[in-house]
């Protein structure tokens, strides 16, 4: 996955998209970007290029607004990120009002210049219940209570749920944007229009990317682990070191050759393994070297629902700190070695 590690803010204009309302409220000057906003800006586009959930897509061939504009911008034949801001904002009100359950919020429109090139980005800002205090003179006394804001903006450590950065189209390229579209988790939510961000409103499909195909045999591996080697702790912590070493090792990972180093003797748990796997749409695997380092620098371990073991992954592999014993049925023991020093949490 192509990561970003430098942002450099050109313009951001904000407006703000009230589904109550009958239209939004549309801004006509860029903000002032002085010490405080610019930081504030800046680190919600930089929390959501780190977001584990960001995605590449494709647009897709059917006309759409969005694009359009948005290239005409980055290509330079209309450089008015006011007016662009503006369109955006309408065609993302366009679907609110069709929708009841599209939260209201500010819709952060900035033109960025990353280490990737030029991006539009745009972030939807779901505004945050807070609550702040009010002075009141009662008879010449003063009274302080405390009062709800309904229209708070999400602060700079708190995660957008739904942002797109959309880069100049270009043929030998992958991908055309990065995409974060988190959906609520509530079993009450209407499916309706769940993803009217995507398909509406920025009219887009999803591609995986490397990081994406990493995390998905990762958890696959986990899950096949945990639901057929149930017994045997000795046989599954082999599993998942092997499987943690081929992600450090190999660039790209064949679901059957892994399966058939995994289970030698197995035909039918090759065959499982292999089917299981694939059926999250692996038959290889890219693997994202950045993320695997960060993903596997600790091992955390729930040890017979009873205990949590956090632990660094080299302290892990340092025998002279903590040593898997295999006791030759299908138990081991876990030693951790050489204590000095402890604390209680």
């Amino acid at each position: 996955m192509e990561y970003i590690s430098e942002i450099d803010i050109q313009e951001a204009i904000i407006h703000i998209l009230d589904s109550n309302g009958e239209e939004p409220v549309l801004n006509e000057y860029s903000l002032e970007l002085n010490e405080d906003i610019y930081k504030f800006v800046h680190r919600h586009i930089e929390k959501c290029f780190k977001d584990e959930e960001l995605k590449y897509a494709v647009f897709n061939e059917e006309r759409n607004i969005v694009k359009e504009v948005v290239q005409d911008y980055l290509n330079g034949i209309d450089n008015n990120l006011i007016e662009l801001s503006q369109e955006l904002a309408r065609q993302l009100f366009i679907i609110m009002k069709g929708n009841i359950n599209i939260p209201s919020c500010d819709l952060l429109i900035v033109s960025i210049i990353t280490d990737q090139g030029p991006m539009i980005g745009i972030l939807k800002m779901d505004y945050v219940r807070n609550f702040t205090h009010q002075v009141d003179f009662i008879d010449n006394k003063i009274g302080i209570g405390i009062v709800p804001q309904s229209a708070g903006l999400p602060a700079s450590s708190q995660r957008i749920q739904k942002a797109a950065f959309i880069k100049p189209i270009r043929e030998e390229e992958k991908y055309n944007l990065m995409v974060i579209d988190k959906q609520k988790k509530s079993k009450e939510e209407d499916e309706y229009g769940a993803n009217y961000f995507i398909n509406n409103f920025l009219g887009c499909s999803i591609i995986n990317n490397e990081r994406d195909m990493t995390k998905t045999f990762l958890k696959a591996a986990e899950n096949w682990t945990r639901n057929n080697i149930t017994e045997d702790a000795d046989k599954a912590e082999r599993i998942r070191t092997a499987v943690k070493a081929k992600l450090k090792e190999e660039e790209v990972i064949n679901i059957d050759s892994l399966s058939t180093e995994l289970f030698k003797e197995e035909p039918q748990v090759q065959n499982d393994f292999s089917n299981f796997v694939k059926g999250h749409g692996l038959d290889e695997v890219a693997i994202d070297k950045q993320w695997v380092e960060k993903k596997l620098k600790r091992v955390r371990l729930k040890i017979d629902k009873e205990i949590d073991l956090y632990i660094d992954e080299e302290a892990y592999h340092d025998n002279s700190k903590f040593e898997i014993q295999r006791n030759g049925d299908g138990s081991i023991n876990m030693v951790i070695k050489h204590v000095i020093n402890y604390i209680e949490k």
